[in-house]
């Protein structure tokens, strides 16, 4: 299986975990925003989608983790705090359905993820 397959059903994974976090957050936790909820559901995501990097997809495991950690932190940090913009505005701004901002603001996460984790995190 090729990196970037790999990385894409890592990726699945991590935005299942991640969707579905967001689901139970909004349907039921009842959380007004989907905005908030989304930034909570992508912590749970980003979690899933660094373990599967490291022994995965890039299978990097053999390397100092917390250096790992730290540079895929501030990667998805990144990542996750335009996500949560993007789909605050489309959905709470704009008042369109959150499912569909969902998933255009994951487009553009998974083009962000992949460059950033093979250009410096796990390279």
């Amino acid at each position: 299986m090729t990196e970037l397959l790999r990385f894409g059903v890592n990726g699945l994974v991590a935005t299942a975990v991640h969707y579905g976090a967001l689901t139970f957050n909004l349907e039921v936790l009842g959380l007004a925003s989907a905005g908030l909820a989304n930034g909570c559901a992508a912590l749970l995501g980003i979690a899933s989608s660094f373990i599967g990097s490291r022994y995965f997809v890039f299978r990097r495991a053999a390397q100092p983790w917390l250096g790992q950690l730290g540079r895929f932190g501030g990667l998805y940090a990144s990542i996750a705090l335009l996500h949560t913009v993007l789909l605050g505005i489309w959905s709470d701004l704009w008042g369109l359905d959150y499912r569909i901002g969902f998933l255009l603001a994951t487009g553009v996460q998974v083009v962000l993820s992949y460059l950033g984790n093979k250009w410096l995190v796990f390279k």
